[in-house]
């Protein structure tokens, strides 16, 4: 396979196709023939429950770029419409993702940020530039799970190659709300190398009280791996690349643009949403056989003077973790240390395998549950619009 990445390449043998509402066959001098070619089928109304065919390609061939938008609107109609994507011949998917997610932003909640792999810009435009190979077929879906109907414009950029790329692009959607004590919440598992992890968009809903949330660990079993991973990071913030906490922020392989809290509020106050992203470009991480990848729900709290209660409970209750509680002598604070947690997570995570398997289709009503617009939080402006 040639790499694209070159800029100086010319390549014979790639045709060079687009697909969209106006081309939905993606045939060579077939675009913008609607109304005389003066713009005449530019999006579709989606309706509520209905299930569009974006493009039915063969191939081999490699989708190289997909932009998508839709309207504004609360976050439980945005997080209710979905993309799948089926190889070959197969009669389930191996993308099943909410549409915001699957471009990097949990919740619902699209926020302006771009990255090396996807951006959303003015957090309307939604862009993917993972490449989707494909030997004899590939078949993109959308399907509106939510109650109203849905505006969609969308293109889809991609070559004809001269032969099949290697691997296939999974991407799968996960829930747990709210999360088991104790047990680490899974952003994939299940599926057969070998194989490739690209990375994960991850969103938070913190539940437990404390002062901080993501000290958990993200760890990666690979192939034969028993109890202990082959990886195993230092928390939450530091897998994302930053340190010291985590605020909004976006960098080309990981960041956390999301996030959703109490205006006046700030560092040791928990957000009531977030939403983080990690890219495994430059440091793959691979596996001959199987792959699971967790999350820990650990955090971090402070007591206090007066706090001496609510320090005593969360000992009876087992929730201390790591190395157990630091007690402090002359500072209001008095105690600190690392605390298990129960929260509301959610993942999509990103995987490419050497042969199309089908992941877990999206679960609208588990996926769109408690995520009701905050008072505080203010409508996208042209959201009125298309009330």
């Amino acid at each position: 396979m040639v790499d694209v990445s070159d800029l100086t390449l010319v390549s014979p043998v790639r045709e060079s196709r687009s697909v969209s509402f106006e081309n939905p066959t993606g045939q060579r001098g077939a675009g913008g023939i609607a109304a005389g070619g003066r713009k005449g089928a530019p999006s579709r109304d989606v309706q509520p429950g209905e299930r569009v065919v974006l493009a039915d390609l063969r191939g081999p061939g490699t989708v190289r770029h997909l932009w998508l938008t839709f309207p504004p609107g609360p976050p439980t109609r945005t997080r209710a419409l979905y993309l799948e994507v089926y190889y070959d011949d197969l009669t389930e998917p191996s993308i099943s993702v909410p549409c915001a997610d699957f471009f990097g932003a949990p919740h619902g909640r699209p926020v302006s940020f771009a990255t090396a792999l996807t951006s959303i810009q003015e957090a309307r435009g939604f862009n993917s530039y993972i490449p989707m190979a494909f030997g004899d077929r590939i078949r993109v879906e959308l399907v509106n799970g939510s109650l109203k109907p849905s505006t969609v414009y969308f293109q889809l950029d991609y070559t004809l190659d001269d032969e099949a790329a290697s691997g296939r692009l999974h991407a799968s959607f996960r829930r747990q709300n709210p999360t088991t004590p104790r047990e680490d919440f899974v952003i994939t598992e299940g599926l057969r190398g070998p194989g490739r992890f690209l990375g994960c968009v991850v969103g938070v809903r913190p539940l437990d009280p404390g002062t901080w949330y993501g000290e958990g660990e993200v760890k990666m079993y690979l192939d034969d791996d028993g109890e202990s991973p082959s990886i195993c990071g230092t928390g939450l913030e530091d897998y994302v690349g930053t340190a010291w906490g985590m605020g909004p922020h976006s960098a080309p392989y990981g960041g956390a643009p999301l996030e959703v809290r109490q205006p006046g509020t700030g560092l040791g106050t928990l957000p009531d949403f977030v939403g983080f992203y990690r890219w495994h470009v430059l440091d793959p991480i691979v596996f001959a056989e199987r792959l699971r990848v967790t999350i820990q729900q650990i955090g971090a709290d402070h007591f206090f003077e007066g706090e001496e209660e609510r320090l005593d409970l969360a000992v009876r209750e087992g929730r201390v973790a790591g190395n157990g509680i630091q007690r402090r002598q002359g500072s209001p604070v008095i105690a600190s240390g690392l605390f298990e947690r129960v929260d509301d997570y959610c993942a999509t995570a990103f995987t490419v395998c050497s042969s199309p398997q089908p992941v877990p289709r999206v679960d609208v009503e588990m996926a769109i549950a408690d995520l009701g617009r905050r008072p505080y939080e203010e409508a996208d402006e042209l959201e009125f619009l298309f009330a």
